[in-house]
């Protein structure tokens, strides 16, 4: 079947994005995995010794950022729909974090004394081509993944997620303001320049 046009541009364009040939001389899972060093560089979102919960994070772009910084005194706990290659020092639940069984199965990875430093998402859903209905597609994820940062931050933690602007974009960005004492939006580097998608970096968990 003759691929569209769409796909064959989006192809291309891929095959001779700087970035993505950067992840693979690098070693990088991901071409994400840019975006979040450059979030990190600006924002010291991780450091040694921080517990970290990366959600949506298959193939593990951001776990194989996070995980090497926080060492061995720190954690990183990660889950996705999809199989995820295993990282050392990362806990991997694979399912859907909205499902209670697999919600508990990150809180209990995450320990009952144990609250996160920071929770990050680069979650985004299977696109269909059709702006509204993945847009609200897109907030419901983010929604869930704010809704899990309250219930595991600690005071004064962070959170970081992929958001798409579009409807419901600002309710969204105000929201994420009313459980923390700074939001920035960030728009990375490696982050295509004609996408809509921005990265919420919030600070300051008021919990």
């Amino acid at each position: 079947m003759a691929r569209s046009k769409t796909s064959k541009k989006w192809m291309d364009e891929h095959l001779n994005d700087p970035y993505v040939k950067k992840a693979q001389a690098d070693g990088y899972r991901s071409r994400a995995s840019y975006k979040l060093i450059e979030l990190n560089e600006k924002d010291k979102l991780f450091s040694t010794g921080s517990v970290v919960m990366d959600l949506g994070s298959a193939p593990g772009g951001w776990s194989q950022i996070v995980a090497p910084v926080v060492g061995d005194s720190g954690r990183v706990i990660a889950s996705d729909i999809l199989p995820m290659d295993g990282i050392a020092g990362v806990t991997f639940i694979q399912g859907d974090f909205t499902e209670e069984a697999v919600y508990d199965q990150l809180l209990k990875a995450l320990g009952d004394d144990t609250k996160a430093d920071l929770v990050v998402s680069d979650m985004a859903p299977n696109m269909s081509g059709v702006n509204t209905t993945d847009q609200y597609a897109s907030m419901y994820l983010v929604e869930l993944a704010l809704d899990m940062a309250r219930n595991v931050l600690k005071p004064n933690g962070s959170f970081c997620a992929k958001v798409f602007q579009g409807v419901g974009y600002e309710e969204y960005v105000k929201d994420v303001r009313q459980s923390f004492k700074q939001v920035f939006v960030r728009k990375p580097a490696a982050s295509r320049p004609r996408s809509r998608e921005v990265y919420l970096v919030a600070k300051g968990f008021k919990g």
